[in-house]
Formats: structure tokens, C-alpha cells, sequence
């Protein structure tokens, strides 16, 4: 049978994909076959749980589109019972009625669900974004008072204003970073229902990209014991020792909401692939009263399975805390044992040997869903990519879902974990910060980004904002590099080049060698090097109905522009266009 190229691409595009006589299904084409896998007939296996604290609270909301504005306050009285604790008003107050609203499963991203609207924001997808309500109620056990008590929200696009008990108890200024509320002093026990509100105004952008809009991620309710582990709060990076073996520096933090000092002991075991015990160590630690505390372990370990794209070997530390004896709260965190180095000369290294970077910059949205992806539609996403030869993704421009880095962890990808806003100010920092210590542990993440295209970046003021960044960064984790995006202001003779450990390149490839000839102690990335897209399934381009061939015959119209910033004249069109070809191949 003959397969031209528009048979594939409507195979591809297809549902039951592009049926090949002597294929009975895409498992038995093998890596890289075009057509779609058949359908699962069983739900994915689950990502195993790292904190059995954690309650799931992505069902039981409700949901209003549009603002809610309550009147000002009519008199004195009113406005001085206004100032005080618990007594917010309108959407956000306890009694208010709710009986009309829409009950919503998290993930939700209402824009998803908007019409296109041609004056709406071309970036955002021509979605009206707008603002948005949700509520919901939550039954506390009155066993549970005394412990800690903590809601989490993976992220809300965009700004967020939360309430507890009418009381505001977070604000919160970006829609990428987690959000981690403290209800312990807030929450109400029995029958005495504790009422949770959030405003999230989704017009406010940090992206050119569609961004969504609402609870987009995961939500949890978190029961702990009064003395317990923040979250985050276990460093388990494994570290190759200078005479080749290995060990697992444990530091966990821990935080006391009790009256009194806790005296606990912090034990951390390392588990092989199999779940077998291979080591444990245990340290007494006591806690002050609302404060927290550090402790740390060193776990030797002999000759360990190595993490790789092709065998992402996993072992898990579990860390623990006891009291007398008994276990009141623990982490089962999966880790990988690797190295990894950039060479100015050779480039990339894993575990001592070279490895090319077959990468993909991917934001995180999907048609039909938006930014709301489950879980199962994030693990499918990865599974194509496999089986097309990639090995290495770029989170552009943001931190990703938790859940995206535990299935790279586990499938074998490498990935370039990226700070969304560029700004060392006390709010920005403290979102670096928090990517840092989430995502540390991880062996997938190989590289932190700072930013992205940044017009500062060739200034001293960008060189200064970076030079603290990274420090930020160091301070944090001190075993991977650190990058930043650039498009340009290379050759500058100041530039936050100077200032990273790996120089990314967006697009100049023709100036990779005449960096490197400058600079030649300096690594450097293709951090982004195409901006193609297509309409699949369309054959040929309509610039008036929006639809782009998928013959690859299109690119962004800035791309040339990027190829070297000093290419000029027929030569530099040439091999702009050249290297348009050869990117897209």
C-alpha cells in the first residue's frame, strides 16, 4: 500500500488513526508510528501518594461567573463591623445564599467553556476571561482540633482573594504558584461548618499565551499531627560523593502548631524500586511552640541503579516523625540517582556520558480542557512525545503542575523548570523560591530558568536582577544549573550571560558559534529554537478563515529575524530560510 502525506495527516488527525494493513494496533507499530494508541480500557494507574495527609478536595464547589459587588456600607455601625474579623460581606460572607450557583469539579477553567469572541484578547485565545466566584463548605472532625490544619490549591488563574470564615487569609498575585492556607486558627469543628470563598479575577495576565481561568489545578484538605512536616519540607536530592558512592542528604523541616515544645525523632529510610528497606537513619529533634525546626540525615548508599531517560530507575525516601514511638506523620518522596554536567565544549552529560537534548517548549493548556488538564490527558501528552524521540521539555513559561514533573520523574524526561516573572521584589522572589523548594527533588528537573526574553537582559540592571535570582536559587539547591532565555543582546559587553551557569538561546542559531568563540568557558542551550504551527488536517492555508496547512510550510514571521543578529543582505536570507527548513524538519 502506498501512504502519501495527506493520507498520513488525516490518519494522524483522526480518532482510529491511519489504519496500516499488517498493524492490528499502535502498540504493535512500536516507537514512533503515527497512528493514535487504541483506547485504555481500565482507568491509568494512579501516581502513587507522597502525603497521606492530603485530602482530595476537587469535588463539592460551586461556581458564579461575574462579579459580586456588595453595596458600600450604609452607616457607622456598618462600617465598623466591615473592619473587623469574619464578618466579610456579600460572596465572600458566610451566610450569604449560594442556592443559585453552579456545582463545578476541579480541574476548572470556566474560559475553556467561553464562545470565541473576535474583541476579546487574540493571545488568550479570543476567551473572555472575566472574574469569577466559588464557594464551598468543609466538616472538620472535632477530633482533628489541636492538629494542623492546611487547604492547597495547585494554582487559580489569574489574582485570587480567599476568604475562611469571612476572614481574607490569603491574597494571591500569580495564576502558576501553589497556594497554602493555614486554617488552624481559623477552623470551626462538628456541625459547625467552615465556609471557604474565593475571588478570582482571570483578567489580570502574566503570559501571551491562553492562561485560563479559575481553581485550574488540584485542590486538598490537609490534616496533619500538631508537629509535622511543612510541606515541601523534605530535601532528599541524592549526591554523588567525590570518591564515586553515593548518599542521600535528608533535611526536614518541621513546623509545632501546639502550646507546648514537641519532642519528636525524624527517621528516614531508603527504599529500593522494589520497597524494600536498604537503609535508616533516626534523630531526636524537638520543635518550639509555633516555630519550626531543622534536622538532618545522611543515608550511604553502595552501588545504586542509576536514573536515566531510557531507565528512570526510581527509589523513595521515606521520612517520618515519631512521637513515643509512633509514626504521626510521613513522605514517601521518589528520587533518582544521577549526575549530570554542561560542557562548553561537548555539551550535555547524563550520569558521565553525552546526550543530545531532543526537547520541546510546551505550555500547558489542551484543546477542549484549556489549562484544566487531568491527569490522564497530561500522562497521554507525555506518552505521544515518547514515542516520538523526545526526551527533554521546556515548562514554558511557568511552573508546572506537580503532577506533570511526578510522570517525568517516572517516564524518563528531562525538563527545564521555568520561573514565570522576572522580578527579584520580595512577592517574585518568594515565587522562585517556592518552584525551588517544590520542585527539588525531582531528577527530572535538570535545569532552573529565570526568565524568558527578557528586555533587560542586556543591561546592568538585568545582569544585578539575575545575579540575585540565581543566588536565590543556589541557595536552595546547589546541584543543578541555572539559565536564563535569551533572544538577543548576546554580544553586549554586559548581559546576564555572565551571570548564569548555561547561556539559553532562543532562536540566533546562527550565532551558537560565534558565542562560543567569545566565550568559550560558557555553556550553552537551544532553549527555543521554532515557532511553527499548523491547522491539522488542513491542506492548504486560509489566512481569512485562521486555518494554516499542515504541510510545515509556515513559521512565525519574526523567525528570520532570529536567525543570527548579524546576518545581512542574499547570504543572510539564505540561510535564515535554510535554517527555518532544517528547525522544522
Amino acid at each position: 500500500m502506498i501512504v502519501d502525506r495527506r493520507n498520513l495527516l488525516i490518519g494522524s488527525a483522526s480518532t482510529a488513526g491511519l489504519m496500516i494493513p499488517g498493524v492490528a494496533s499502535a502498540e504493535a507499530a512500536g516507537v514512533g508510528s503515527l497512528p493514535m494508541p487504541a483506547p485504555l480500557r481500565a482507568l491509568p494507574e494512579p501516581l502513587p501518594v507522597e502525603d497521606p495527609s492530603r485530602i482530595s478536595l476537587d469535588l463539592g464547589w460551586l461556581f458564579h461567573e461575574g462579579d459580586i459587588v456588595p453595596p458600600p456600607p450604609a452607616d457607622h455601625h456598618a462600617t465598623y463591623l466591615n473592619a473587623k474579623a469574619g464578618n466579610a460581606r456579600g460572596a465572600a460572607a458566610m451566610d450569604y445564599d449560594d442556592s443559585d450557583w453552579s456545582r463545578v469539579r476541579l480541574p476548572h477553567d470556566w474560559a475553556a467553556s467561553q464562545p470565541f469572541v473576535e474583541t476579546a484578547n487574540i493571545s488568550q485565545g479570543f476567551r473572555p476571561r472575566g472574574i469569577g466566584w466559588y464557594r464551598r463548605t468543609i466538616r472538620l472532625d472535632p477530633a482533628d482540633r489541636g492538629k494542623t490544619i492546611l487547604l492547597q490549591f495547585g494554582a487559580i488563574a489569574t489574582h485570587a482573594t480567599i476568604w475562611a470564615n469571612g476572614s481574607i487569609v490569603a491574597h494571591n498575585w500569580s495564576g502558576y504558584n501553589s497556594v497554602e492556607i493555614d486554617l488552624t486558627p481559623f477552623a470551626r469543628f462538628g456541625d459547625e461548618l467552615n465556609v471557604i470563598a474565593i475571588r478570582v479575577d482571570a483578567d489580570a495576565m502574566e503570559g501571551w499565551w491562553y492562561e485560563g481561568a479559575g481553581l485550574y489545578r488540584h485542590a486538598w484538605l490537609t490534616v496533619r499531627a500538631p508537629v509535622a512536616l511543612i510541606t515541601d519540607g523534605v530535601h532528599c536530592d541524592p549526591r554523588q560523593n567525590a570518591d564515586g558512592g553515593w548518599s542521600v542528604p535528608v533535611e526536614a523541616t518541621l513546623f509545632n502548631v501546639g502550646r507546648t515544645p514537641g519532642q519528636v525523632e525524624v527517621q528516614a529510610s531508603l527504599l529500593d524500586p522494589q520497597g524494600q528497606t536498604l537503609a535508616t537513619r533516626r534523630v531526636p529533634l524537638e520543635v518550639p511552640a509555633l516555630e519550626r525546626a531543622v534536622t538532618s540525615v545522611s543515608i550511604p548508599v553502595a552501588d545504586p541503579a542509576l536514573w536515566s531517560v531510557d531507565q528512570p530507575t526510581l527509589y523513595t525516601v521515606l521520612t517520618q516523625v515519631l512521637v513515643d514511638g509512633r509514626v504521626v506523620d510521613e513522605r514517601r518522596i521518589a528520587v533518582g540517582f544521577r549526575t549530570l554536567r554542561f560542557d562548553a565544549d561537548q555539551g550535555f552529560f547524563l550520569n558521565g556520558r553525552p546526550l543530545k537534548l531532543k526537547g520541546v517548549c510546551i505550555h500547558q493548556d489542551h484543546a477542549g480542557v484549556g489549562v484544566a488538564m487531568p491527569d490522564g490527558l497530561v500522562r497521554w501528552r507525555l506518552e505521544r512525545l515518547k514515542a516520538m524521540g523526545c526526551n527533554a521539555i521546556r515548562s514554558a513559561h511557568n511552573a508546572p503542575a506537580v503532577e506533570f514533573l511526578d510522570l517525568c520523574d517516572r517516564m524518563g524526561f528531562l525538563v527545564m523548570n521555568e520561573n514565570r516573572v522576572f522580578n527579584p521584589a520580595p512577592d517574585y522572589m518568594a515565587q522562585l523560591e517556592w518552584l525551588v523548594r517544590r520542585d527539588r527533588n525531582h531528577p527530572s528537573v535538570i535545569l532552573w530558568s529565570v526568565f524568558n526574553e527578557e528586555p533587560m537582559q542586556g543591561s546592568e540592571a538585568g545582569v544585578e536582577m539575575v545575579r540575585r535570582m540565581a543566588h536565590a536559587v543556589k541557595a536552595l539547591d546547589d546541584a543543578r544549573p541555572v539559565t536564563a532565555a535569551m533572544n538577543g543582546a548576546f554580544f553586549e559587553p554586559i548581559n546576564v550571560s555572565s551571570v548564569v551557569d548555561v547561556t539559553g538561546f532562543n532562536y540566533y542559531q546562527g550565532d551558537y558559534d560565534r558565542f562560543h568563540a567569545l566565550h568559550p568557558t560558557r555553556p550553552i542551550t537551544s532553549s527555543e529554537d521554532t515557532s511553527a504551527f499548523e491547522t491539522r488536517g488542513a491542506f492548504a492555508s486560509d489566512p481569512r478563515a485562521n486555518v494554516i496547512t499542515s504541510y510545515d510550510t509556515e513559521a512565525a514571521s519574526w523567525l528570520g529575524r532570529y536567525a543570527s543578529q548579524d546576518l545581512e543582505g542574499d547570504h543572510g536570507s539564505a540561510l535564515r530560510r535554510r535554517r527555518l527548513r532544517l528547525d522544522r524538519v
